[in-house]
């Protein structure tokens, strides 16, 4: 099956677009895009990693599935297009960016600036039906991310993981903590930021990992 994703991923993961599995879950996005709107566009479904290829990738940052709204989701977790209102949960992350490293928040909610640094910004399901989150769940995405997350953690050694919330953190089982840094807290969002995602401090402590291993640290 044809699929366009930045190559060397597609490379990576061809034995998951041969399966079953994944001509099931193509499919039953292409019905739904058919059926009404889903985001994010079709074109910006694999943008987690057309923008951060494998060899690039230093962080990993994992959602749940996109924005629902219209205008929002751009195929990176967290991240809405440039001039969209900054969701709640991205406000929070950034006044922990601001605590934790003095970065004054952007305007943008975009971080494609990060992706374009290292940072895999990935949802665990990469599509939704419009203004119904959680609709695109447990249709093959959570699969094939699962995939993406044991080949990264099993290929490649001092990669730091940050989870949010306890959907985010059961994605760590996949993850060697002696080979990678594993970054825990609550998830951002105003129900739960000020459970500990307030002063957890995960930007800090991931640069200064990635600088004690010889990487470049992140500009966040």
């Amino acid at each position: 099956m044809d699929v366009k994703i930045e190559t060397s991923w597609k490379n990576a993961l061809a034995v998951e677009f041969g399966a079953p599995y994944f001509a099931r879950l193509v499919d039953f996005v292409r019905s739904e895009y058919a059926a009404g709107p889903c985001y994010p566009p079709g074109r910006e479904i694999f943008n987690a990693f057309d923008l951060c290829p494998l060899y690039q990738v230093k962080v990993v940052i994992l959602g749940q599935d996109p924005y629902h709204a219209p205008g929002q989701a751009e195929g990176l977790c967290f991240s809405v297009k440039e001039g969209v209102p900054l969701p709640p949960s991205l406000q929070n992350i950034y006044k922990e960016l601001h605590d934790d490293l003095g970065v004054e928040p952007p305007a943008s909610g975009s971080l494609v600036r990060w992706a374009r640094q290292g940072v895999l910004l990935l949802n665990a399901t990469l599509t939704v039906r419009a203004h119904q989150a959680g609709s695109h769940q447990g249709r093959g995405w959570e699969t094939f991310t699962d995939a993406a997350i044991r080949h990264l953690a099993a290929t490649r050694s001092h990669l730091v993981f940050i989870l949010w919330g306890s959907y985010a953190q059961r994605k760590a089982q996949f993850v060697d903590r002696t080979r990678h840094l594993v970054l825990a807290a609550p998830h951002p969002s105003p129900l739960s930021a000020h459970r500990g995602f307030f002063g957890s401090r995960p930007f800090s402590q991931c640069n200064a990992y990635l600088q004690a291993h010889g990487c470049t640290p992140v500009a966040w």
